[in-house]
């Protein structure tokens, strides 16, 4: 995957990582932003698996990744929580943060969408999977970038 962002500026992507430390202080899950052109498959939630495997995402103590999947040009967009996740929430867990997306990115905010519907995954962790002292980041908290 590139590592050279096309979309958002140096300051945009601080204002984005920001976001992801500041959700990562309430909770021990994990978030990651994956950033792409377009998907390159039909499906935005078939593309996040493949980039949830890639990134890692799958190897966190707990199984409480987050990854927030956005192929901007194609307007395509997933969140995928891990096993442990979703062994503990309702199957309408991430709807909300969906439609909070969903509503930045159709007005084209897609940055101001990004955090927060990210703050709003470390608010609905925070229940699951409360911080605890001496939590560790188990991920590199910088948004990764595919082509």
């Amino acid at each position: 995957m590139a590592t050279e962002p096309l979309f958002f500026t140096e300051e945009e992507q601080q204002y984005i990582i920001a976001a992801i430390q500041e959700a990562e202080k309430q909770t021990s899950g994990e978030v990651k932003v994956h950033i792409e052109k377009k998907c390159p498959t039909p499906d935005a939630v078939e593309r996040a698996k493949e980039v949830f495997l890639f990134l890692h995402l799958h190897e966190t103590a707990e199984r409480n990744g987050v990854l927030f999947y956005l192929a901007y040009e194609d307007r395509k967009f997933a969140v995928l929580g891990d096993k442990g996740i979703n062994e503990k929430v309702s199957a309408d867990f991430w709807d909300s943060t969906k439609e909070l997306l969903r509503n930045h990115f159709k007005a084209g905010e897609f940055k101001e969408g990004l955090r927060h519907g990210i703050l709003e995954a470390g608010l609905q962790l925070k229940k699951h999977f409360p911080y605890q002292s001496g939590d560790i980041n188990e991920l590199p908290d910088d948004i990764s970038f595919g082509h």
